[in-house]
This record gives structure tokens, C-alpha cells and sequence, in this order.
């Protein structure tokens, strides 16, 4: 990306204002499951299809289906501690980190919420406070969890940052271990490849809706032959 190519939308996040930008767009959170591949090869997972018609749905209706979702114990734990993460962030590498509201992407049907950028989207961050077994595998393990991949890959194509730092954060543990860190760097190839999956399920999504419509002008009562 040689230039920016996102607009910043300045609304706090999970506000109902964050919500109608999102409104029809794949985001970082969803990024796996648009490429996700059975392991036969052939078919569609039900989280691929899942998605393409939530999309979809929300276009024709113009209503958010993501607005007042579960959440999960740990889920609401990561949330409330995303603020002292971002200052343990803050302490161990001597970064400023800003914040945002959503930036929605120019030309195609997609947006990403950072947990945090570095200058002027130098570098994205992306915050995980996880319960505290799944921090230890995650310290034990040294790598970028293969669940949150696709996410990190969303965040580094839209917004042309060279860097994204994963962060998992857990103050159960003692100094030194409350904080893993692992960067990825940029891969434009794989950025590339992204891109390309990413347009083709958008054409799918706008092809989901065009029949929706569609729907819309049958008859809503058939007799059974």
C-alpha cells in the first residue's frame, strides 16, 4: 500500500456509532473466517458462509447484526484490562501508543479497530489479555497463535503499518512474565494474497445480497406441490 487508503471514523469503540461503521464490512476480528479452508479442500465452512450472509444481510437491512453480542467471561475480562496492557506495553518498549476509533478502508467494503498504533501508523498493536492458562502457552510457545494470524495480517494490509506487535497481557503472573510480545513484519506477498481472498469473498457478499433483494419481491406465502 503506497499510500493510505483508510479514512479514521473518531467514535469510541463498541459505541452504537462504532457499530453502523462497521455495518457490512469484513474487520481484523473476522478476517479468519473469510479465508478459513476446509481441511478436505472442497466445500464451504459454516463460519465462511456464516459471515458472507451476516454481511449481507446487514447491507440489505442497513441494521448492524453484531450490536449487543455475548460476552463471554474472558472476553469481558480482555476488555477491561486493554488499558494496562497498553501502558505494561508503553513501559517495556518506550513507545507512545495512540488510539482510534475505526478506520474504514476507501475503495473496499472493509475497517479494522486497532488496539493501538505507533506514530503515524508506523507500527499497529493488537492487545490479547487472555486468562491465565492461556497466557502460559502462550509464553511457552513464543510464537503468534495461529487463531489470531489472519487478524494481525488484516490490520497490517489496511493500514500499511511495517509492523504489528501482538501483545498478551496477564497480571496474575509475576514481573517478567505478565507481558509476550511477538512482532510480525510486513509480507507483501502475503498482503498480496490476502487482498485477492478478501475481494473475491466481497463479490460473494454483494452476490448474497443481490439475492436477498431478490427474495424480497417473491411471494412470502407458496403452495406445496
Amino acid at each position: 500500500m503506497s499510500a493510505r487508503q483508510f479514512s479514521v471514523v473518531d467514535v469510541a469503540q463498541r459505541s452504537p456509532a462504532w457499530f453502523a461503521a462497521r455495518l457490512g464490512r469484513v474487520t481484523g476480528s473476522v478476517a479468519h473466517d473469510l479465508i478459513a479452508m476446509p481441511k478436505t479442500g472442497k466445500g464451504e465452512l459454516a463460519g465462511r458462509r456464516n459471515l458472507r450472509v451476516r454481511l449481507a444481510l446487514e447491507r440489505v437491512t442497513g441494521q448492524s447484526l453484531d450490536a449487543g453480542g455475548y460476552q463471554s467471561p474472558a472476553m469481558a475480562q480482555g476488555i477491561a484490562r486493554e488499558g494496562d496492557a497498553r501502558a505494561a506495553y508503553e513501559a517495556l518498549t518506550g513507545e507512545v501508543v495512540s488510539t482510534s476509533g475505526f478506520l474504514a478502508h476507501d475503495t473496499i467494503a472493509a475497517g479494522v479497530s486497532l488496539d493501538g498504533y505507533v506514530g503515524d501508523y508506523a507500527g499497529v498493536i493488537e492487545i490479547k489479555a487472555p486468562l491465565a492458562a492461556t497466557h502460559l502457552e502462550y509464553l511457552r510457545s513464543g510464537r503468534l497463535p495461529l487463531d489470531y494470524y489472519s487478524q494481525v495480517t488484516h490490520a497490517l494490509w489496511l493500514t500499511g503499518a511495517a509492523w504489528c506487535d501482538w501483545v498478551s497481557y496477564s497480571p496474575e503472573f509475576p514481573a517478567g512474565l505478565q507481558l509476550k510480545v511477538v512482532r510480525v513484519l510486513r509480507d507483501e506477498a502475503e498482503l498480496h494474497a490476502y487482498e485477492l481472498a478478501l475481494r473475491l469473498f466481497l463479490t460473494e457478499v454483494e452476490a448474497e445480497a443481490a439475492s436477498i433483494q431478490a427474495l424480497a419481491t417473491a411471494p412470502a406465502f407458496a403452495v406445496a406441490v
